[in-house]
């Protein structure tokens, strides 16, 4: 078995979320890797400053001999539930009838539509 070193775990996709500050500024996490934050004035700040952390957490956790998960890979299952009001429901459904289309395939349609998404 390779031991897996610093190199390693750093060029990993590890997932970042980014979120603004209750003082200003943001706050930046790796889910996959507790207590692995932290902040920066700008987005660009954060960004680079949770590289570091990021460095620095990976570093401790192999001088200690912790277990380093690994990204958790991202699934979709292409199913999304969500609750609308009743008369947006009602606006959607009178809609593809119109244009004589499912209520999926019209919901789909604008919804690619205002994203951008090209699929």
């Amino acid at each position: 078995m390779t031991k897996k070193g610093l190199d390693y775990y750093m060029t990993l996709p590890y997932r970042i979320v980014l979120y603004p500050a209750e003082e200003g500024g943001y706050v930046v996490e790796i889910p996959d890797l507790p207590g692995c934050l932290s902040q920066g004035e700008t987005i660009d700040e954060a960004m680079a400053m949770i590289q570091d952390a990021k460095r620095c957490w990976l570093e401790t956790s192999l001088e200690l001999g912790h277990p380093i998960p690994e990204p958790t890979p991202e699934e979709y299952s292409g199913k999304l539930n969500i609750r609308i009001p009743k008369s947006l429901h009602r606006t959607l459904a009178e809609k593809a009838k119109e244009e004589g289309t499912s209520l999926n395939q019209l919901i789909i349609y604008h919804l690619s539509r205002g994203t951008g998404y090209k699929g």
